[in-house]
């Protein structure tokens, strides 16, 4: 069961005209996709207006199905010996991750492909995704990686430890960007 979506995503604007571009989609070929006008995708890329939450989500989903054909890439992740895992950038959707983050999440290596990771997000992720707008992220190519600390969390399909975490920008073969994160733990 995954859980409503209560908060949106920061610079929801900014991050859905970067992944509609990368796609190759027209505002108005996504316009049709979602069933509304041309113009309402313009105020939301402008950020004028900005949709409901599970909205959001469903934009995202509409315009990024998973289907990561970059497998070389997703190979280097799951056999990974850190801790990291793959996220499509926009969403959150988590396409991949290694046996040492399963383990530090206390869920199985595929639990959680194809779901979005931003319902489980703690207080200091938000902080840092919201901060990502004023320090240009959205704004360039290959923006430099971020790294913030996180407290610990723990959900039902999900316990997030409290630790450094740092964000980078990589490409799929088709353009889409996907973020690497990677982490570590704070010992107790």
């Amino acid at each position: 069961m995954e859980l409503k979506q209560v908060h949106g995503y920061p610079a929801f604007g900014k991050r859905l005209r970067r992944l509609r571009r990368s796609v190759g989609l027209k505002q108005s070929a996504l316009a049709d996709l979602l069933g509304v006008d041309q113009t309402t995708v313009s105020r939301w890329e402008n950020g004028v207006q900005r949709p409901a939450p599970d909205l959001q989500r469903s934009v995202f989903k509409t315009l990024a199905p998973v289907s990561p054909n970059d497998s070389a890439l997703k190979r280097l992740v799951v056999n990974s010996t850190e801790c990291i895992h793959l996220v499509e950038e926009a969403s959150h959707i988590c396409l991949a991750y290694s046996a040492s983050r399963a383990r530090d999440w206390n869920t199985s290596q595929n639990a959680l492909l194809g779901v979005s990771l931003w319902q489980f997000a703690t207080d200091e992720i938000r902080q840092a995704e919201a901060e990502l707008k004023d320090e240009g992220w959205w704004d360039q190519q290959m923006p430099r990686p971020k790294a913030f600390l996180t407290s610990e969390a723990v959900h039902d399909r999900i316990r997030i430890s409290a630790g450094e975490i740092i964000w980078e920008r990589l490409y799929l073969a088709d353009g889409t960007p996907v973020r690497l994160v990677s982490g570590t733990r704070v010992s107790a």
